[in-house]
């Protein structure tokens, strides 16, 4: 169940992210919701995503910065670039969180005598 939820948030985050990258969707503070949906996305993120995540996080400004060249589109990509690095960013969070929990968790419980 919580997969499915996981996953049902990150198909949001990225269609939020586009959707606001080219509409403007008025008193929504797009941001925030990213964020949300980016957290609760990241609770089911496996451990083996944690790098490729992080490249994409550290990279897509970047990406951003160079599509906003583009006439006519181009701001409107950067926005989606910014939007999906944000989201993204905020899912790696919880699961570093979460698997940082798990070693300290262990941590202590390796302290405790048997």
């Amino acid at each position: 169940m919580l997969n499915k939820v996981s996953g049902f948030a990150r198909a949001l985050n990225l269609v939020l992210a586009i959707v606001a990258g080219f509409v403007a969707l008025g008193t929504l503070n797009v941001a925030l919701v990213l964020v949300v949906l980016g957290l609760i996305s990241g609770i089911t993120m496996a451990a083996d995503r944690f790098v490729p995540t992080a490249v994409t996080v550290l990279v897509l400004p970047a990406v951003g910065l160079a599509l906003s060249l583009i006439p006519m589109i181009g701001e409107q990509l950067n926005a989606v670039a910014g939007n999906i690095a944000l989201a993204g960013a905020a899912a790696l969070a919880s699961a570093i969180a979460i698997m940082a929990y798990g070693l300290i968790k262990d941590g202590l419980l390796g302290l405790t005598a048997k």
